[in-house]
């Protein structure tokens, strides 16, 4: 089915630029593509495994597509996951990102891959005029939907940049009248701060983690330019999206959900997806919370008139003296702070006290602000019991292209930097 879609797309769009890969100059219109993808080797496997940030992923998806595999992107250097071939009607297989265990399989049928693009391309209004610059990561869901669907099934062209750099994005922006880009908050934040946005770009987006309200703002007043914060997640791709023209005011809106997608709360206040675009389920094992259309995702959330408000996730909720508290909570507050470029938030087990949890901050500012002054800073709008009570400054946080920061790699570095202390 896929493969057809493409051999229309390629119909209606023959001639037209389809991709540009920066990195090597070349240039392949729709028609060029379908060539090389029909030239291309038989693929050995029944899983194919699309990898690296270049013109050769794209062939490798339509090969995928061309000999019926089930295509399983990956990123540069890693492992292909060590699953059985999931049943016929299984066309994609997306592996979560592990932020907050260990990664997953989910498996799609060609049905549910390109309903989650028309989503995409109709919510957020892409168009063959406006290219799609691709910096963040083919492989990851995000990229995927944004960036290879809409191009293959919608005839969106792309461009891929040799790198995010500031100057490779300068560069991957030149001579167009106008270019669509979707980011991660770390990318916009150093584009920004290297003035390096191009000025063709008409539709910003920013997804993997929400975009602080602060450098929205800063964007805003210095170019004129909104980004539009999307939210989703590898179980069924686009959920909500910011269509507002000016910033948000609070960080925890999320956006409304995407057009032809369906959202609720369950019992624990988790948001429930359904939708055309939701996975069939997990791969090899099955989660009742990924079944049957639906999908009940791990994030806090509460629905009003105008969207989504995210409340933090289920597992992130730290126990302290009985009282809980979401660390998005703390970790918007701080935001506001004008030296907190990025802080992170969470619960290590208090053993001195024996009062349940102890709340950690790392935080990221610029000029160096004492923890004394930040501490003052978020008295004045919460109370003293969800204060941080440890700090922990650093230079960034290392996000990475998927504008992931996990929570449970810095408590694992808190864990060690304390035993060393301890040990000292």
């Amino acid at each position: 089915m896929l493969y057809e879609v493409w051999l229309e797309t390629v119909r209606q769009n023959r001639g037209e630029v389809a991709l540009r890969d920066l990195a090597t100059g070349r240039t392949w219109t729709f028609e060029r593509l379908a060539e090389a993808a029909a030239a291309a080797a038989r693929c050995p496997d029944p899983i194919s495994h699309p990898q690296g940030q270049d013109a050769g992923f794209v062939l490798d998806v339509l090969r995928g597509w061309r000999d019926r595999a089930v295509v399983c992107p990956l990123e540069p250097g890693q492992a292909a996951p060590a699953v059985p071939c999931p049943p016929s009607s299984c066309a994609h297989l997306k592996l979560t990102s592990a932020t907050t265990g260990a990664a997953r399989c989910v498996r799609m049928t060609a049905e549910q891959l390109a309903a989650d693009a028309r989503n995409i391309v109709r919510t957020m209004g892409l168009r063959p005029e406006s290219p799609n610059i691709g910096v963040i990561s083919l492989a990851h869901s995000y990229g995927f939907s944004s960036l290879i669907t809409p191009l293959l099934l919608h005839g969106i062209p792309l461009i891929l940049a040799p790198s995010p750099l500031p100057e490779s994005l300068r560069l991957a922006g030149r001579n167009l009248a106008e270019l669509t880009l979707p980011a991660v908050p770390a990318l916009w934040r150093a584009w920004h701060e290297a003035g390096a946005i191009p000025e063709a770009t008409k539709l910003a987006i920013s997804a993997g983690a929400l975009l602080p309200t602060t450098l929205e703002q800063a964007i805003f007043n210095s170019r004129g330019l909104k980004i539009h914060n999307f939210y989703g997640a590898s179980e069924c791709g686009g959920i909500a999206y910011d269509r507002g023209s000016v910033p948000r005011t609070e960080g925890a809106y999320a956006g409304s959900a995407l057009d032809q997608v369906e959202l609720s709360t369950a019992s624990d206040g988790t948001l429930v997806v359904q939708g055309a675009n939701v996975a069939d389920g997990y791969w090899p094992e099955q989660d009742p919370a990924l079944d049957q259309g639906r999908f009940q995702t791990p994030d806090l959330a509460e629905l009003r008139a105008d969207g989504v408000w995210l409340r933090g996730r289920v597992s992130d909720v730290i126990n302290i003296a009985g009282r809980k508290v979401h660390p998005d909570t703390v970790e918007r507050w701080l935001l506001l702070h004008p030296a907190v470029r990025d802080c992170l938030a969470f619960g290590v087990k208090d053993e001195d006290r024996g009062r349940g949890d102890a709340l950690v901050m790392v935080v990221a500012t610029d000029p160096p602000t004492p923890a004394r002054e930040l501490r003052a800073y978020l008295l004045e709008h919460l109370p003293a019991w969800q204060i941080p009570r440890h700090w922990w400054p650093v230079q960034s946080m290392e996000a990475n292209l998927r504008g992931k920061v996990s929570r449970a790699e810095w408590r694992r570095r808190f864990r060690e930097r304390s035993d060393r202390s301890s040990a000292a």
